[in-house]
């Protein structure tokens, strides 16, 4: 068995809207932070109801993330280069859904803890990251509301 190949992971946090601005140095250390997952298809990456505390972007594969109240339904298929749970890094919640790999996964996971480390490094890099954040989820918000406008 031949050895995996060594991950860049600056490149595949770059490949994330939430990371595309950053500087080398600024992806640099989020990548010393970032910790690779590699979750094989069917498995479960977190649960809705679970406490949150880690963003995970996708290097490879795609996941699926459900809903299971007020019945079971699919919100979202994401593929590389997708982030998501990045509202854990915002406040430290349930989880608002859960998420499985529709297929092997690779993932960079980088908990809220690490995103606080990050902070203390590069003030500028941490405000621009939460600025993207907050565009995905108004982004997501406005999606929301135009298709409950749509069913009315």
């Amino acid at each position: 068995m031949s050895p995996e190949p060594a991950l860049d992971k600056p490149a595949a946090l770059r490949r994330s809207a939430l990371f595309e601005l950053l500087s080398r140095v600024e992806l640099d250390v989020l990548a010393d932070l970032s910790k690779p997952r590699r979750f094989t298809a069917g498995q479960e990456i977190f649960h809705e109801g679970d406490l949150g505390d880690s963003l995970f972007v996708l290097v490879e594969g795609e996941v699926e993330v459900q809903r299971a109240a007020p019945g079971p339904a699919t919100l979202a298929v994401l593929a590389a280069p997708a982030a998501f749970g990045e509202m854990s890094l915002v406040d430290r919640e349930q989880r608002s859904a859960t998420v499985r790999a529709r297929s092997a996964v690779l993932a960079l996971q980088l908990t809220a803890e690490n995103f606080t480390t990050f902070r203390k490094h590069s003030r500028d890099g941490f405000t621009l990251v939460v600025m993207n954040i907050a565009r995905l989820l108004s982004s997501r918000l406005r999606e929301t509301s135009a298709k409950l406008a749509a069913r009315r």
